[in-house]
Parts: structure tokens; C-alpha cells; sequence
């Protein structure tokens, strides 16, 4: 039986766009899919058991991407599950809901299950790669920052420029308290996609002004956390969140949680992930305020992740 993990991430800043050359402030998380896959005898096809603890209609609202994407994934690795039947179980401790890297943690678990199942020895870039191909299903054009975040961990900058992928590692003096508040609610990353770029035809000069504005952010907080500067990286996510409720890529149920957790301690809130649904992310001073404020959170009936990260 091959088994194989993909971390969780969270996006502190840029989200939404890195295709656009936008960089983005990428974590992995601690939390994780892990998949286990097992060779079926006397019969062709895969089939899938998902016991991935779920927000309520997530995965039932992925199906046909899911599928796509591991098809795709057996795909490019040649693998032909109608020579070879499989049973491919996913399960582990990461949340499958929109704004963790539910998808591309269950991409990478299981191209590093089939890679350990079929022996096939692929370095760390090429299951990145696979990782990469699964997400197509997903998110139409994936930018490759959640699947490398969840292939290789830790806190890094990641860019596109003229066609490249830059990856920056960033390195903290200690770890950075953070909470993750779910708004329990499924977004479509592709619809999100499409949203932006309907943007971007309305009115060219003002996106570039944002894109723009967004890039310096992402720089600005690159560098406070380098300085451990939690304040302001905080004071520019919150910035960051507003230019985001301007285009419309929050959501009520959001705002709400970043508003309470600004209220309670943190020092900077904002959606995390395509938006318009998804998770928020605090970054807070202290593994009390961290308490107190996923403590308010799921008083009200929200999901939480309380992480370190860095």
C-alpha cells in the first residue's frame, strides 16, 4: 500500500492574484491530507473512499473536479487504472473547505502515494509538477502557489514573472501565532477567476492601480516579518482586506470574523484564498489572544484552525 501527505497552506497576502504577477505571502500548515492507495485485483477502474473531515457540502460540491483531477493526475504520471484497478482512501486532520489548500493537499498526498505505491522514485519537483496538473480540475489555470506550499512546507514568497515561478524562503525569529476562522462557505475559485478578469476589462486603469498597490503590500509585509514586525504585517493585511471588499471578493460572514477578531487582539485580518467564501486569517501577539479569539469564533458556530506558522 502506498501512502503519501500534502500540508495545508494559508495565504497571508496576494491571493487572488498571482497569475497576474501579484506575489503572494504563502504558508504551509501543520495540518494535512494524507492518502493511502492499494492495487485491486481482477478488476479495472479506481474508486475512491474520502473520509476527509469536511465543511458541510464540500466535497459533494467538488465531485466532478475531484474526479477530473485525479484522472488527470494518473494521467500525466502513466498510470492505466484500467490495467491496474485502485482504491485511493483520503483522510487526515486538514479541513476540506475552500481557502486552506483542501485540493492541492489532496494532489500532492496522492501523486506521493501512487509514487510510493509503484515504486516510481520522483524527485520532490516532479510531484510538485503532478501536484500542479491535479489542480487544473480545480481552479481552470492554477497558479502553482498551493501546491507548492503544500509539497515542500514553510513560509515563502511565491511569484510569476515572465513566466517563471520565484520562490522565496522567509525566515522568522519565531514562530507567528495565527487564527483561521472558516465563513462555512464553498467557493467556486474558477468563478473567482472569471470575476477578476471581468475587472480587469471594465476598468484596465484601475486594476493595474490595484495590482500595483497589492504588490507593494505584499513587499511591504514581506519585510515587516522578516523585521518580525507583527504589527505592521497586521496593518497591511487589514489594508489589503479592503481593497479586496471593494472588488467584491469577500463575503458578509468574513468581514464579520476579521471585525471580531480586530476587535479581540489580533493585529491584522483578512479573507485568505479565492475569497467570497472560504476562511479568514488573524495574525495575533499571543497563544492567549489566539485562544480568546477562535474561543469567540466557535461560540458563534464557526470553524476554526488555531496554527503556528514560520
Amino acid at each position: 500500500m502506498g501512502r503519501g501527505e500534502g500540508y495545508g497552506k494559508t495565504i497571508l497576502i496576494g491571493d487572488q492574484f498571482v497569475l497576474k504577477g501579484v506575489p503572494a505571502i504563502v504558508s504551509a500548515l501543520s495540518y494535512k491530507t494524507v492518502a493511502r492507495v492499494e492495487r485491486l485485483e481482477g478488476r479495472g477502474g479506481w474508486i475512491l473512499e474520502d473520509n476527509r473531515v469536511e465543511v458541510p457540502g464540500y466535497k459533494k460540491s467538488k465531485e466532478k473536479q475531484q474526479v477530473e483531477s485525479i484522472n488527470r493526475i494518473l494521467k500525466v504520471m502513466g498510470i492505466d487504472p484500467e490495467k491496474q484497478g485502485l482504491k485511493i482512501v483520503l483522510e487526515g486532520d486538514l479541513l476540506a473547505g475552500s481557502g486552506v489548500g483542501a485540493s492541492a493537499a489532496s494532489c500532492v498526498a496522492l501523486a506521493r502515494a501512487l509514487n510510493d505505491e509503484f515504486k516510481l522514485n520522483l524527485p520532490i519537483e516532479k510531484i510538485n509538477e503532478i501536484a500542479w496538473e491535479g489542480e487544473f480540475a480545480y481552479h481552470g489555470t492554477p497558479s502553482g502557489v498551493d501546491n507548492t506550499a503544500s509539497c515542500y512546507g514553510g513560509l515563502m514568497l511565491f511569484q510569476l514573472k515572465e513566466g517563471e515561478r520565484i520562490v522565496e524562503r522567509i525566515k522568522v525569529r519565531e514562530p507567528i501565532n495565527i487564527v483561521l476562522g472558516n465563513s462555512g462557505v464553498s467557493a467556486n475559485t474558477a468563478v473567482l477567476d472569471s470575476l477578476v478578469e471581468k475587472q480587469r476589462e471594465k476598468d484596465p486603469k484601475l486594476f493595474e492601480d490595484r495590482m500595483e498597490e497589492i504588490t507593494r503590500q505584499a513587499l511591504q509585509v514581506k519585510n515587516a516579518l522578516l523585521e518580525y514586525d507583527l504589527e505592521l504585517a497586521g496593518k497591511v493585511m487589514t489594508e489589503n482586506h479592503k481593497i479586496l471588499v471593494d472588488m467584491g471578493l469577500s463575503h458578509e460572514k468574513l468581514i464579520h470574523l476579521c471585525d471580531l477578531a480586530l476587535k479581540n487582539g489580533a493585529y491584522g485580518a483578512k479573507l485568505t484564498g479565492g475569497g467570497m467564501g472560504g476562511f479568514m486569517i488573524a495574525i495575533v501577539p499571543d497563544r492567549k489572544t489566539q485562544e480568546k479569539i477562535a474561543g469567540l469564533m466557535e461560540e458563534e458556530g464557526y470553524y476554526t484552525i488555531k496554527a503556528t506558522i514560520g
